[in-house]
């Protein structure tokens, strides 16, 4: 072998070295600058067959208000939190694992014609947490990062979409706090236009020496930022872990779930729905571990802040999660400015209670009214679930959609029809 095309190797060897080395732009990068990743297939989730019949047969046995009826919207799996486009042309629905579902009812007869994956090139960490601007930009919160995907609504149709970095990887929670417990953020924009995120600290109780850091990041409370990421503040303070907050319409105010502490017994602490009047309010944990009742670890201390307690309390250990302010009309004047909330269902009670729909009226003067039982029956008497709801999310024609992520399933709920 001669010395020339040794040489020749050489050079080739070391070009592609350097070559090789040189950084490759990431998918997100890609989808930034609206350029295309190479993907071309979807994960889609069929609409029929045995499961959906075995779903309908469950929605038999649940019980609803006089005119009310529920019935199979879409089979998506792992439901979680939702979004509704503000076009009313697609559904966005988070889950804990890695994707996020697209549940069009293309023909509107109130039943998905398709569901399937959002932006699949990308990789994502526990998306749980959509929510929509009022001018159709998407975000989804992820476990430490937030993207923004403006026109969602029409992207979706394929498989690369308009993606851009609001908080980049690791920097919504500092990445020594990431933890698999109450990593499931949400969001909303307020109406003051900027994108509200609830951050749910990691354990039963924090130890003391953790409480100044999670005050400063707002870990345990909802950060507020501009929509593109700046100016990030701290809004809410003394949260364990919310997985449900809106905007009261008719006045603006935050209202938010609360899980309480778990291990005090099987009837304490009480869950919360809380009302947040203005910025910097202390909801009191975690010196308090539900409504009035003292964490034991924090029992001796002296309460250093004056504390908010909760606009309403429920059943112990329910878990309360998504939750949404009714502004349709299609339901009876009763439901109307009210809250819908969902109750996960218990896994820390001697008798499990919970895997329901509520609902809490709203007074003139925006205090709570009454909370009672809107639809329930996904817990039956030999205390299994036959479903878990996560989030209530309202459609443009005034019905209401339900997450379960235990069967992996969307339902609609109507009045009159």
């Amino acid at each position: 072998m001669n010395r020339t095309f040794l040489g020749s190797l050489a050079i080739l060897a070391g070009t592609t070295m350097l070559s090789s080395a040189q950084p490759q732009p990431s998918n997100l990068e890609k989808l930034g600058s609206f350029k295309t990743t190479g993907t071309t297939e979807f994960t889609e989730i069929e609409q029929s067959g045995p499961k959906a019949e075995a779903i309908k047969r469950t929605l038999e046995q649940i019980s609803l208000p006089q005119g009310f009826t529920i019935s199979l919207y879409a089979i998506v799996p792992d439901a979680r939190h939702m979004a509704v486009g503000p076009q009313g042309v697609v559904t966005f629905v988070g889950t804990r694992k890695t994707k996020v579902w697209s549940v069009t009812d293309r023909d509107k007869d109130r039943v998905a014609d398709e569901v399937k994956d959002f932006a699949p090139p990308l990789a994502m960490t526990i998306p749980n947490g959509p929510c929509f601007s009022p001018d159709g930009v998407l975000y989804i919160a992820e476990q430490n990062r937030v993207i923004s995907y403006p026109a969602a609504e029409f992207f979706y149709e394929s498989p690369d979409v308009a993606a851009f970095e609001v908080v980049k990887q690791g920097e919504l929670i500092p990445p020594d706090e990431e933890s698999y417990n109450h990593t499931a953020r949400v969001c909303r924009i307020g109406p003051d236009g900027k994108l509200y995120i609830s951050l749910g600290q990691p354990f039963n109780v924090p130890p003391p020496e953790k409480l100044d850091l999670y005050e400063r990041t707002g870990i345990g409370g909802i950060i507020r930022m501009n929509q593109d990421g700046t100016g990030r503040e701290v809004y809410t303070y003394g949260v364990r872990n919310s997985v449900g907050h809106d905007f009261n319409p008719a006045n603006g105010e935050l209202w938010f779930t609360d899980n309480q502490v778990d291990g005090m017994g099987d009837d304490i602490p009480p869950g919360e729905i809380n009302r947040q009047t203005e910025a910097g309010q202390h909801f009191g944990f975690p010196w308090y571990g539900g409504g009035s009742v003292r964490t034991v670890e924090y029992k001796d201390q002296e309460v250093p802040v004056d504390v908010v307690m909760p606009a309403v309390e429920t059943v112990a250990h329910a878990a309360d999660l998504g939750m949404v302010f009714y502004t349709g009309e299609q339901f009876p004047d009763k439901y109307r400015g009210g809250i819908f909330s969902a109750q996960h269902g218990s896994w820390n009670r001697t008798t499990p209670i919970g895997a329901r729909v509520m609902f809490t009226a709203i007074n003139e003067d925006g205090s709570a009214g009454d909370t009672e039982v809107f639809a329930e029956g996904w817990l039956n008497e030999n205390g299994e679930y036959l479903g878990r709801p996560v989030d209530v999310a309202q459609l443009r024609d005034g019905s209401i959609i339900v997450s379960d992520d235990l069967t992996g399933a969307l339902y609609r709920i109507a009045y009159g029809e």
